[in-house]
């Protein structure tokens, strides 16, 4: 049996070392160059290891200072859309969701104008809480122009997400975000499990398809379980 590579070995030591316990919240992990002796491997393979599981959210850098255990909560990137079906899976954590409405309606004033229809045209409208390990963490309040993608209410949301349905019906080639803080109605807060006085992450998407809009999604995530994270990567020429 082939041994992994040694990054992975590495990456793998120190996660054992935060998912037992040993190391706790706001640890200092091992430098670069003590993981490197230790593990007699150049200090590129030992970053390469760090670096993972600072991508995956079990570790920050703080620059000048070390690299610490952080909290990890569910985490959303801002400047892509990942289905958030494989965003779970790829935490080793069991997904599932939960659907609530699956219908087809006549677009109100806010709905028709984020959508860029007319007022009382037929939309699609889907309702569903998302859960990691059975805890509810996005509520999906999704709306959805059927000129684009007709057969969307045909789908069997318990398998497939509507993430998942829209992109290979509609590549997705723009999009937009808003995000704020709100608080919800007890409805919603029975969704996801938590208390009316519990902060919530509000976002706003709209998604394109070339010249098309093709959906408008709410998407509410409890304050304490999510984050969202945005990066800009600078190109030398």
């Amino acid at each position: 049996m082939t041994s992994p590579p040694l990054y992975q070995q590495i990456r793998q030591h120190l996660l054992d070392k935060i998912q037992c316990g040993d190391w706790q919240l706001n640890h200092q992990i091992p430098t670069e160059e003590r993981l490197a002796k230790d593990f007699g491997v150049s200090r590129m393979t030992a970053n390469k290891a760090i670096r993972d599981l600072v991508q995956q959210g079990y570790l920050v850098r703080q620059p000048g200072v070390g690299t610490f255990v952080t909290d990890r909560k569910v985490e959303s990137s801002l400047v892509e859309v990942y289905n958030i079906a494989e965003e779970v899976l790829s935490r080793g954590h069991r997904y599932s969701n939960k659907v609530i409405t699956q219908e087809a309606i006549e677009a109100d004033d806010e709905v028709a104008l984020r959508l860029g229809v007319r007022l009382g045209s037929r939309v699609f409208h889907t309702l569903l809480v998302h859960y990691e390990n059975d805890i509810p963490i996005q509520l999906e309040n999704r709306y959805v122009n059927p000129r684009w993608v007709p057969d969307y209410l045909d789908t069997d949301f318990s398998r497939h997400t509507p993430n998942e349905v829209l992109v290979a019906a509609c590549p997705i080639t723009d999009m937009e975000h808003i995000v704020e803080a709100v608080l919800v109605d007890e409805q919603t807060a029975k969704w996801l499990s938590i208390d009316t006085q519990t902060p919530c992450l509000s976002m706003v998407r709209r998604t394109w398809s070339d010249e098309h809009l093709i959906s408008y999604a709410r998407l509410l995530h409890p304050g304490d379980r999510y984050k969202l994270r945005s990066s800009l990567q600078r190109k030398t020429a």
